[in-house]
């Protein structure tokens, strides 16, 4: 480790009234309505504009307009939405969260998106799995980049926004309970940087690469929730993880990409290695009256007729997800250990072409497979976290004073499960709340803090740890290695196997503080590797503490020695804060109730299709 004054003595600072960590979709649509407020801001990111994990999220964003289906509203899109979540979501956000998703996908429109239209001129909607009319905004299955392009474009005009790409934050720096500071590196040069600040939005994604097959980029290490842990904030609902149904199981090399849940929105059907749709096999009591139990329905819904049941292909992924593991378990799974998606006996090449570009052009560079021709091979892939740091719902703020979480590092939202497409909405929504709020907070504070000797030292030193001398493990040995536990105890869960999960990972937290970074600090993957491993595993742990408590099955929590739902768990929260040695403490808290207001209409609106 290099000599510590001289550390200190060349550290650059930097002050900025809203730094945001994250140059997502989140980060971006926090960086406008932050800037809008004409205050300073500054996006950090780990990789470069425009490679965030925003992109994967491809078959399209929520929004109930009726275009398709003139029954659609926001109150349908409401219920879908919190019977999906396991009616365990934080029903203020979900409200918040459906009426406004519509304006803001229009106002992406304005700021130059171009979304798929019907023949009238009106913006297409396709239908997507936990929905009940055909609701998600898209262009082909290219929806996130087509987000992201028009963010980035509306970012970089505001002369106010500072971006500091190839950037990572290691420390929040806070006093007294309220953030004054971001404590960081330029992974190019290696050089030290401290921001000086008077409001952090967090915007940094899940926590995929705790799985080894994930649909999750490089960059999804949990930093934003470690860091908010380390500095004191929050937590919730970090038991549960979702598993996307569709992954690519062939070829091995792409193992995890995601398969657009807009395959079987388009139509797509799963079978099995005996050639049969399995998935009327699976159809849970409580969703028996919304989705069609015989074939001869479903091929009515496939034809257009849009009075007949949906298939139950289109069931929420964490049903989906089970279905086709239980049908891989039962010996009746693809050559590669998934099981077949057929959008090629459904829909002619010319219409795939069309609405699903990107899947044809990943399976035919990739895998050598034409899915025109031939179905995919597909499996559960680890893909979004419901859990994140807790935020209250009107201005997304933590309970750490002038921090702010938005997008898949904010919990609560989701519940128990993520229905597609609310993800997208969810980081337009409150992204724009969160830079709103952050910037209003800074605004009322005339000067930045100054940072103590003492604060910067320990930042400084955290830092360089992977470099000192005495460390011998190798990190990406140890990510493999963490990786190996979540996938063999976290998936499925047991109260035994998350024990011995407990247990391991317990002494791999000790292992990780001793990772070794090899060689000096210009782009060293060794070193942001080390780092990264203290994040997710602390995310692991936050995952497995609460998941042993939670004593039933709901959404992306599956314990299979409890393997039904218990409604007296349904409000309960498991609420996630550092105590005074710095351990994890849970805190057991209830969902407030929803509103009379809001359990009257969910009662009274019908059950889709109408």
């Amino acid at each position: 480790m290099s000599n510590m004054n001289e550390d200190l003595a060349g550290l650059k600072f930097k002050e900025i009234d809203v730094l945001i960590i994250g140059a997502g979709g989140t980060g971006l649509r926090a960086a406008i309505a932050a800037a809008e407020q004409d205050v300073s801001v500054a996006i950090v990111s780990k990789s470069l504009l425009g490679k965030a994990h925003t992109v994967m999220a491809e078959g399209g964003v929520a929004a109930s307009y009726g275009n398709v289906i003139p029954e659609d509203n926001w109150e349908v899109h409401f219920k879908d939405t919190y019977k999906g979540s396991g009616y365990h979501g934080d029903w203020r956000l979900i409200e918040i969260l459906v009426k406004e998703a519509p304006e803001r996908v229009l106002e992406l429109e304005r700021w130059g998106s171009v979304w798929d239209r019907t023949p009238e001129g009106k913006i297409l909607q396709r239908n997507f799995g936990g929905h009940s009319y055909a609701r998600l905004v898209h262009v082909g299955d290219r929806t996130g980049l087509e987000m992201i392009r028009t963010l980035e474009e509306k970012v970089i005009h505001h002369e106010n926004v500072e971006l500091y790409m190839e950037h990572t934050i290691t420390k929040l720096l806070q006093n007294d309970n309220e953030i004054i500071g971001a404590f960081g590196f330029d992974r190019n040069t290696g050089e030290m940087i401290c921001f000086k600040t008077k409001a952090i939005i967090l915007g940094s994604g899940g926590v995929g690469k705790l799985f080894k097959i994930t649909s999750n980029s490089l960059e999804c290490t949990g930093d934003g929730i470690a860091l908010a842990f380390e500095a004191g904030a929050e937590l919730v609902d970090m038991e549960f993880i979702q598993f996307h149904p569709t992954g690519t199981a062939y070829p091995k090399s792409a193992e995890g990409l995601l398969v657009t849940e807009g395959v079987r929105g388009e139509g797509g059907i799963l079978k099995n290695n005996k050639g049969e749709r399995f998935m009327f096999n699976y159809i849970p009591d409580k969703y028996k009256d919304s989705y069609a139990p015989t074939e001869e329905e479903a091929n009515r819904w496939k034809d257009g007729d849009m009075t007949a049941r949906k298939p139950p292909e289109l069931l929420t992924r964490d049903v989906v997800a089970q279905a086709i593991l239980d049908e891989v378990k039962a010996g009746r799974g693809a050559p590669t250990g998934g099981v077949f998606l057929d959008i090629a006996s459904i829909r002619s090449a010319e219409y795939i072409l069309q609405k699903l570009p990107s899947m044809y052009h990943l399976f035919h560079k990739l895998a050598g497979v034409n899915i025109t021709k031939e179905p995919m091979q597909v499996a559960p892939t680890a893909h979004h976290l419901m859990g994140g740091v807790r935020v209250k719902p009107d201005d997304s703020s933590s309970s750490l004073t002038g921090l702010f979480a938005a997008g898949e590092c904010a919990g609560g939202l989701h519940g128990a499960n993520r229905l597609g497409g609310n993800a997208l909405a969810d980081i337009i929504v409150f992204g724009a709340r969160a830079g709103t709020a952050a910037a209003k907070h800074a605004k009322t504070i005339s000067e930045y803090s100054e940072i103590s000797e003492i604060l910067l030292k320990e930042s400084l030193e955290y830092t360089l740890s992977p470099f000192d001398k005495a460390n011998t493990e190798n990190p990406f040995l140890l990510h493999e290695e963490l990786q190996k536990v979540m996938s063999e105890y976290c998936i499925i869960r047991t109260k035994d196997g998350l024990e011995t999960a407990l247990d391991k990972l317990t002494q791999l937290k000790a292992r990780i503080m001793r990772a070794k970074a090899d060689g000096g600090r210009k782009y060293n993957p060794s070193w942001h590797v080390s780092l990264d491993l203290r994040n997710l595993i602390h995310c692991a742990l936050f995952a497995v503490n609460p998941a042993i408590k939670r004593e039933e099955s709901r959404g992306g929590h599956m314990r299979s020695d409890f393997p039904e739902a218990n409604p007296n768990l349904q409000e309960v929260l498991y609420v996630i804060k550092k105590d005074t040695t710095g351990e994890i403490e849970i805190i057991e808290e209830e969902n407030e109730p929803i509103s009379a207001e809001l359990k009257e209409m969910i009662d009274r609106l019908p059950v889709p299709p109408t």
